[in-house]
């Protein structure tokens, strides 16, 4: 120990024992298979360390903070202020605090792990897929794991509970609506993700495109990153090919915007020259001009679903031997950025 009046932490034996805190927690609480090399070191650590289980700091952690801890990409994007209110009005009327955290450092695990650890939340809402998810699951104290409820545009890990909605399915509606208005040559801005999944959008993408025997040209499929920003990038990027898609169906709304002003900077407009599709129905996509045709999530249903069973987990009114996976429908709403082939 660097200081010797420092109080030996879990996190402390971790390091020593180049583990997870998780595991030092199983081998204390004797949970949980370890390999006995592991436990060796991990007990190696604890003497190395002079780690002792605090039975007082035990028993304050079993009590709740009454505090969950809920994480979004961006504290700014427009998309979440539905959902938080939601989660917010449902853990305020069931005696909670909600803690709202943007993004969680270069170490989001062990940030949560020491939040939780020090007995500040009781649980976690977590909407920002950028984290990687496949660890959070083993975020624990000596004695329990960390409620955690998963919501987001991508698939979560299976062995987190999850909330979301049909989001392959409604991305599938929106490109078949292209489709169905007579266009062939679509392309797809896709988002970011940490997930080792499949992305969830652009699947419903090319199974829209598989389903009405239509070929993916890969070169029109553009990766962003969720803002206008973003969107003005794609639309330099599709005007740099020689046959450029006559409609475009993009991941959310943000880059949806930025497509269509990107394209007006070049003389391009939309539908006229190019039909667009968004997804989440922000509150600016039905006042923008044109009007975004996109997909509407239910926003205040995401939030208020994720909160109220993270909450009948943490006060054992939910009990499941499997992670719940809730899956919210969504609806295609046409307004006038897509349009007819030829129509303009």
């Amino acid at each position: 120990m660097d200081d010797p009046r420092k109080i030996p932490t879990i996190q402390d034996v971790a390091r020593q024992a180049k583990v997870s805190a998780a595991t030092v927690s199983r081998v204390l609480s004797n949970s949980g298979r370890v390999s006995e090399i592991t436990r060796s070191r991990v007990h190696a650590a604890v003497q190395a360390t002079g780690y002792t289980i605090n039975q007082a700091a035990r028993t304050l952690r079993m009590q709740r903070a009454k505090t969950i801890l809920t994480a979004v990409p961006g504290i700014g994007n427009p998309f979440y202020s539905t959902v938080i209110q939601a989660a917010i009005s449902v853990a305020t009327s069931r005696g909670y605090g909600m803690l709202v955290a943007g993004r969680l450092g270069d170490d989001p695990t062990r940030w949560l792990m020491e939040y939780y650890v020090s007995n500040r939340a009781d649980g976690l809402l977590l909407f920002d897929d950028t984290l990687v998810t496949h660890t959070l699951h083993e975020i624990a104290t000596d004695d329990r794991h960390m409620p955690i409820i998963a919501s987001y545009d991508q698939r979560p890990d299976p062995r987190l509970n999850s909330v979301i909605t049909d989001n392959r399915e409604a991305s599938a509606r929106a490109v078949q609506h292209l489709i169905e208005y007579g266009h062939r040559r679509i392309g797809h801005v896709a988002g970011t993700s940490n997930s080792p999944f499949p992305h969830e959008r652009l699947s419903g993408y090319r199974d829209a495109m598989a389903a009405a025997q239509l070929p993916v040209d890969e070169r029109f499929i553009y990766q962003s990153d969720y803002t206008m920003e973003g969107g003005r990038s794609g639309a330099e990027y599709f005007m740099s090919l020689k046959d450029m898609p006559t409609a475009i169906f993009a991941a959310n709304d943000e880059m949806a915007i930025g497509l269509i002003a990107g394209f007006r900077a070049r003389g391009i407009e939309c539908p006229r020259d190019v039909s667009i599709v968004g997804f989440d129905d922000i509150s600016v996509s039905e006042n923008y001009h044109p009007s975004l045709t996109t997909v509407r999530q239910p926003r205040e249903a995401l939030g208020r679903v994720a909160a109220e069973l993270l909450i009948n987990i943490l006060e054992d009114q939910a009990e499941f031997s499997e992670p719940v996976h809730e899956v919210l429908p969504s609806e295609l709403v046409v307004r006038e950025s897509s349009a007819r082939i030829g129509s303009g």
